[in-house]
Parts: structure tokens; sequence; C-alpha cells
């Protein structure tokens, strides 16, 4: 019998001040304008990376690491590839004896490695050069999403990143063979004359302190492998459910969620009320609505099993260019998956019948006279897909226990907002407020899982919360954002795009994460990982800081520095790289402040839409689907 009580207490406190939204705060301003200006194109290739915690990846051979093998399992040029993602299909398993340390199999196919492993690192290496937006990229194996990443913005010279990414969360799927769909829209023609050239290979190897991953894994996408084509759903527009009959010896059952906003979703947590968006119709247009506040919801049977408070994320062609090259925002190059236990529902799920898992997002509608309800649908478009990781017991078990008491009332929002006008009656700024509060309680035996979050923006965000199990899993979050962004056009046509933003990733994780969330030096890893990301962006510098922290085994209250990272850039140049790694420091030594790099060109396109503040020819389409 499952001994399950999932006692589910999720609250959400939404504040939003935004001051200060002049009506002619798009207008075009002098050409003397202090703002960032196209310059000489750089040389040589710019190097662009994201800051984050080293990832282990052994080459060669070594007795500590077992047998050490590498795939390559994608060399591609993405051109014009929007419909038409590179697929790699499964080839017939081999022995041993037919392999060498370096698979010679044709590139794409994947089969199992020829030797046990328990660790997989993925490398993906990008190039480009000309002029291009950034591109969305989702990776699948069969249906199911592993890896949704995002592009660096080429330059005349060329641009080259890599990221290194754990992988062994998906080792169910490792471990048979795959058809291998990476999915990177990208259109080139005599404007956008970016291609992006990739590779990407894997490594499998064996550490001797592995943790437990997942016995079956199902995704919650539209499972379109067979077509040849990505299994991400778009909603508003698609049903984003799946059916199932799982196991009936499932005794652990986590649900991750990966969910990003385009086009008029990208900048969601800049988005005004709906009854707000003709504010400024005359000066500025139209702005983007259904309020500032999203939450992406789980749903099983039809009933709220969770929910996810998503992470402002910013990719390197949003808000303005400059700031991400050649250090790209939080998580740009790996987009972070949301995690909800939903162990509780398995006295539920393991009963032999199918059961739905369905994946929503939600914002607000108002009336215009200071009441909101959940949205049912927001602006176009999210990309969403979700992961059902399964932790299996004895083949002969069967999982029983009292059936969830769910407890989800609808939430309590409170809204209000205003608008000044000039000396000539025209709208000059738009103030409002949110304030949000959910409870959600899942009971079922003595298993629970608590959620706690909260959202605060005056022009400033901040998004908290916590995540609680019975299981021994938690996990703390905030994500503060503080943006100003402007644009002008001078006489000549030229555009400058000038701004300051502050924004942070604190997260904190303990216990049995579904995702690694460590780093590996030979030894047990931390019960734990504190991650705290900090960036500081004012044209043109821009500055990082970087800190993981693990947690004592037997004392989780107490942290140690895993990894530290100080950058800071100028004008596209690293002028300052001080590392340290357990305990030790060092220099990256780095060139001198050189010249800006060219800022793309945005002729017969919306800046608006690049700063998120309403319809034109959106950027974001051109990266999740979409035609210039």
């Amino acid at each position: 019998m499952l001994p399950a009580m999932i006692k589910s207490h999720c609250f959400l406190c939404l504040y939003v001040f935004i001051s200060q939204w002049a009506a002619n705060a798009l207008s075009f301003p002098g050409p003397n304008d202090a703002l960032q200006k196209r310059q000489t194109p750089a040389t040589t290739p710019l190097v662009d990376f994201q800051v984050y915690e080293p990832v282990l990846t052994p080459s060669g051979t070594s007795d500590q690491y077992g047998c050490i093998y590498t795939q390559t399992l994608m060399s591609h040029v993405f051109s014009n590839s929007y419909g038409a993602p590179f697929v790699g299909r499964p080839s017939p398993s081999k022995s041993p004896n037919e392999f060498r340390l370096i698979t010679v199999l044709r590139v794409g196919d994947y089969a199992p490695p020829p030797c046990r492993f328990n660790r997989v690192t993925m490398n993906l290496t990008v190039t480009s050069q000309g002029r291009q937006f950034d591109r969305l990229g989702l990776m699948y194996l069969g249906n199911t999403e592993v890896f949704r990443t995002s592009t660096a913005e080429p330059t005349s010279a060329g641009i080259l990143f890599t990221y290194i990414k754990e992988m062994e969360q998906y080792n169910a799927l490792w471990e048979e063979e795959q058809k291998i769909i990476f999915d990177l829209p990208n259109i080139v023609n005599s404007e956008y004359t970016g291609l992006y050239y990739t590779t990407l290979t894997a490594t499998f190897f064996t550490v001797p302190d592995s943790r437990p991953t997942a016995d079956e894994i199902l995704p919650i996408s539209a499972e379109q492998s067979a077509e040849n084509i990505g299994s991400a759903f778009s909603i508003p527009g698609q049903n984003a459910s799946v059916s199932y009959t799982l196991p009936q010896n499932v005794e652990r059952a986590v649900i991750s969620l990966s969910a990003c906003g385009q086009i008029a979703e990208e900048f969601w947590y800049t988005n005004t009320f709906n009854s707000d968006v003709n504010t400024f119709e005359s000066t500025a247009g139209t702005l983007y609505g259904f309020s500032p506040f999203r939450e992406v919801q789980l749903l099983i049977d039809g009933q709220l099993a969770g929910v996810s408070w998503p992470f402002p994320i910013i990719f390197t062609g949003g808000i303005v260019p400059g700031f991400w090259r050649p250090i790209v925002g939080i998580d740009a190059f790996d987009l972070r998956q949301h995690e909800i236990d939903v162990t509780p529902w398995l006295p539920l799920l393991c009963d032999g019948a199918s059961h739905t898992f369905e994946i929503r997002v939600a914002g607000l509608n108002d009336d215009g006279a200071g009441h909101a309800t959940l949205s049912e649908i927001v602006g176009s478009y999210w990309v969403v897909t979700g992961t059902i990781f399964l932790f299996l017991g004895q083949d002969e078990s069967v999982t029983t226990g009292t059936l969830p008491s769910i407890d989800t009332p609808s939430p309590e929002i409170q809204i209000s907002s205003s608008v000044t006008t000039n000396s000539t009656g025209a709208n000059e700024t738009l103030t409002y407020i949110t304030a949000v509060t959910r409870n959600i309680a899942i009971t079922s035996g003595n298993t629970s899982w608590t959620q706690n979050q909260g959202f605060v923006q005056i022009t400033i965000q901040n998004t908290t919360g916590s995540d609680l199990s019975s299981s021994g899993y938690a996990n703390t979050y905030s994500y503060p954002l503080d943006v100003n962004s402007s644009f002008s056009v001078d006489a000549a046509g030229e555009v400058g795009i000038n701004g300051t933003l502050t924004r942070g990733l604190d997260y904190n994780v303990f216990g049995p994460s579904v995702f690694p969330s460590y780093v590996h030096f030979g030894e047990e890893h931390p019960i734990g990982v504190e991650i705290e990301s900090q960036e500081d962006l004012s044209t043109p510098k821009i500055r990082r800081d970087f800190d993981f922290k693990g947690a004592e085994v037997n004392a989780p209250g107490v942290t140690y520095e895993l990894y530290h990272r100080h950058v800071m850039a100028v004008n596209s140049t690293v002028t300052e790289d001080e590392q340290t790694l357990v305990g030790k420091t060092f220099g990256v030594p780095v060139d001198q402040a050189g010249e800006n790099v060219p800022a793309p060109a945005f002729e017969g396109f919306s800046v608006r839409s690049l700063l998120g503040r309403g319809p034109g020819q959106p950027k974001a389409g051109l990266m999740g689907g979409g035609v210039p």
C-alpha cells in the first residue's frame, strides 16, 4: 500500500506596480541621444557563452569512469528549416566488438553504447555568420523533449558557442534505440543571411556514486515523431493533453513542465490588463494583454495537480541585443524545467485505467472595473511539453492507497489600474497593481507536496516560490528583474537601443530531484545545491556573477562553495573573468575592450516588438514559427 498524503498548500502573491509608462516612451529622439549605435564590424568571430556550473565530461580511457564512449548525434546546417528539423533514425544494435571508442555510425543514428553507463553529457557547438535572429531549438528522443535551447545572434564576423548539458535524467531513453529530432526553425534569404552550423555529441560513462533515475519516461507531447517533426504543443490553439495507462507498480512519479512564450507572449512579464491595451493607441499603439501574471498548470483527469510560475527568460535578441554579447542571459542556452511531484495521485493512476495529463497556460481576464479571473487562454503563443518520470517498485507489486482528496479553490485576485493625462488630455502614464493568492491542497495518506509563490513588479519584478515534497525534495527560488529600455532612430535612419537591466536567479534544490544538480569531482555528491546567478547590465557594460554551492549530507543547513565565476564585458569584449573551482581561484586571460559588434538592422521590422511593447512584425515569431 502506498502511504500517500499530499498535503499541498500553494500560495501565490502577485503585486504589480508599473509606473511611468509614458505615451511618448516609444517616440524617436534626435540623433544626439547617447544611445548604442552600430559600429565597425569586428574582424574575428565572437565567442558567446553562458555562465553556469561546470559539467564533468571525461575523455580517453579511465578506470575511474569505466567505458568512456562518445557518439556524434548531429552534424547539421539549419538554413530554411521551418517544418524541416534534423531527424536521425535508430540503427540496428551492434555487438561490442563492432564499436570503437568514437562511434562510426551514420550521424544522427542512435543505438545504446556497447558498455554499461550511468552518466550522459551532451555537447552542442554552434557557429553562424551574418545577420540572423535568435532561434528557439528543441531536441527530442522520439516524442520526448529532452533539451530546450536558443541561439546567440550572429555578427558579420561570425560567432561560436558551446553548451555542455547533463543528460543522465533520461537514462531510460538512452538505454533504447531512439529517433533523434532537433527542431531549430530558421529562415535564410537576402536579408537574414545567418545559417546555424551545429554539432551535437553525447558522451556515456560511469561514476561510482550514481543516483537513482526514472525507470520509465513518458512524454506529454503531440507525439509527432513518426511524421519526422517536433512534438511540442502550441497553445492556445492545441489541446495539450495525452492519455496513458500507467504501470501498476509505480512508487514515485514526477512530472516536469517545459514552457516558454513566443510572439505576443515572449515578454509576458511586461503585459498589461486587457482593459488597458488601448491606453496609448493613438500614440504608441496597442499593448499586449492578459496581465503580467502567468501560470503554467498541470491537470490530471481535468483536475489541477500543480502549477509552475515561469522564469522570465530573455533570449539574445530581447530588450537590448547588446546585453547578450558575448555573455548570454540566464538559462538562454538551457531553459529550465519545473518539477511537480504527483506521487499522491498514484492510488488513482495505478488502477489499470487510462488517465489524462494536460498542460494549460493562464493569465488574467479583467472587466475594466477592478475585477479579474483566471483566463482560459493567453496571447499567441506558448510552446509547451511535459515529461512523466516513473520510478517503479517490484514487478509483482501493485500500488494502492487512499484516493487523493483534492482541494483547489479559485484564486483570490485583486487588481487596480489608473491612467494620468498630460495638458492636452492625452494619456501619459499607466499604473497597475495585481495581487493573486492561490492555495492548493491534495491529500492522500501521509505524503505531502506544498508550493508557495509570490511576484512583485514596479517596472521591477520579483517572483519567489518554494516547493516541498515529503519525499525529501525541496525547491526554493527567486526571480528578480528590473529592466528599462528605449530606442531612437537618427536622421540617417540608424537605430539606437539603450537600456539598463538587473536580473537574478536564486535556485535552491535539496533531496531527490529528477534533474542532476551537482558538480562531480569523484566524491559523493551533495544532498542539495544553491545557485545564485546575477546579471547587471547597462549599455555597453555587462556583468555576471554566479555561485554554485553544495549542502552537506548530514548538515543540510550548511553550504560550501563548489564554483564561483565573475565576468565583465564592455562593448562585446570580456574585460574581467575570475573563477573559483572547489577553493582554487584562477583568472582567465582576456582581451582589451574593443569596438562594438554591429547591431542588427531593423528595416521593415518593429522595434516595439523587440522591446515587448506591442505588435509589429514580431521578432519572436521568427523563433517559434512564422515568416518574416
